[in-house]
């Protein structure tokens, strides 16, 4: 199996949000696949192994390449199960459009057949659909367990084993269940998330898609970047309600708790892999279209021979943010008490190169797509002084970002 690359001038201009299979947005890089010339099943993220060079049996192919080709342009997508003891997949994409945020753009085909620049734009044009974004006009909504149940139920039996002592935290989820009469266009989806959340992580992963403001991991040769999030207050159209909101958010020893829990955990776990990693002193607002967020940056410098993303993933996830504190009596007790099926939810999304470089959020704010049906997440730190009603509300405000993507903006 041979990569190689070409370039794609302006002339050539092709719509990325259109190439439906595989799409990943950030400051950093964007990144549209479409089929598949490469799944490399992982059992775990439990059992990583990091030996295993995911891109073997795949050449450079230097000869036929229009441009210099390197090891960063052979990329894969993943997506991985909120579980991290499911199996799960790397996929490499038989093509793939790599655009810089300069917009130096590439095209790379990776396949056994030898194929043309033409005839790889043709494929493209064929499997782009650039039809305008139609939200469905019959959609039914369902809470598989009913808003006041999660509030009165789900919430008080999660407290009961925080009052006892067993555990301080932990990350507490709801699901809903959209029906259409006809399938869910993603890339129309994409498009309108895109629009409403242009400080997100936009992705797409074989219907598993979202727009994630929380950056689990990110690594450019040695050097590491996160952004956890942890602590939410709700957003305001009226400027002195929203900035009363803020400074709430700011004062709240609850929330304080939530992020300093989270961010003294992810240094931890960083520093083994580390010559040097830090963290701003004090939480920023990061504000997104119907939340407020506590958020703090982390940076760090890898030791040689430098570790993979991958197994900067997998020593990551799950986070305090999404799990809980103490990790493993906060997953027992979701396992226990949440009475859904998570999936992808909160789980690492995003994308690594054949050099160990990448990319991955945490798959929050987001929604598994499959022809007309959509399981939508969203999901809340319960510590002991929760209140039920408030972190219900909250609940409310995270589905907004995926709901508004469904539904006609008048419905909103």
């Amino acid at each position: 199996m041979q990569t190689k690359v070409f370039h794609l001038t302006d002339g050539e201009n092709i719509q990325l949000l259109d190439v439906h299979d595989f799409y990943w947005s950030s400051p950093s890089i964007t990144l549209a696949g479409i089929g598949v010339a490469k799944r490399i099943t992982m059992p775990s993220l439990t059992n990583f192994d990091r030996q295993r060079d995911l891109f073997s049996k795949i050449n450079l192919d230097h000869h036929n390449s229009e441009i210099p080709i390197s090891h960063q342009d052979l990329c894969a997508f993943a997506a991985f199960d909120f579980d991290r003891t499911q199996p799960s997949e790397i996929i490499i994409p038989s093509l793939l459009i790599k655009k810089s945020p300069l917009g130096d753009t590439k095209l790379i085909y990776t396949g056994n057949e030898d194929r043309t620049k033409r005839e790889l734009l043709q494929e493209i044009t064929q499997n782009n659909r650039p039809t305008p974004y139609k939200p469905q006009s019959n959609l039914h909504i369902d809470s598989p367990i009913p808003p006041e149940v999660w509030r009165d139920e789900k919430i008080a039996a999660v407290k009961k084993y925080i009052q006892a002592g067993s555990v301080k935290k932990v990350v507490l989820a709801r699901e809903l269940v959209l029906t259409a009469d006809s399938n869910f266009q993603v890339h129309d989806i994409l498009k309108k998330l895109e629009g409403q959340n242009q400080s997100a992580m936009i992705f797409n992963i074989e219907g598993f898609l979202g727009a994630s403001p929380e950056l689990l991991i990110k690594r450019n040769g040695n050097t590491i970047m996160s952004h956890p999030l942890a602590g939410t207050a709700p957003k305001f159209e009226e400027s002195n309600y929203d900035q009363e909101s803020k400074q709430k958010l700011l004062d709240s020893t609850k929330d304080a708790y939530e992020h300093k829990v989270t961010i003294e955990w992810l240094l931890n776990e960083l520093l083994p892999f580390c010559s040097f990693v830090d963290a701003d002193p004090e939480p920023k607002i990061v504000s997104l279209q119907h939340v407020h967020h506590l958020g703090t940056e982390v940076t760090g410098q890898l030791s040689n021979p430098p570790c993979s993303i991958l197994e900067l993933v997998s020593a990551l996830h799950p986070t305090p943010a999404v799990g809980g504190d103490p990790q493993t009596e906060a997953l027992a007790i979701i396992k226990k008490v949440e009475g859904i099926n998570r999936r992808h939810y909160a789980g690492p999304v995003g994308w690594v190169d054949a050099n160990g470089d990448g990319e991955f959020a945490v798959g929050i704010r987001s929604a598994e797509v499959t022809a007309n049906k959509a399981h939508l997440y969203a999901g809340v730190g319960l510590v002991e002084d929760s209140d039920p009603q408030l972190e219900l509300e909250e609940t409310e405000a995270k589905f907004k970002t995926m709901l508004n993507s469904f539904l006609p903006t008048t419905e909103m």
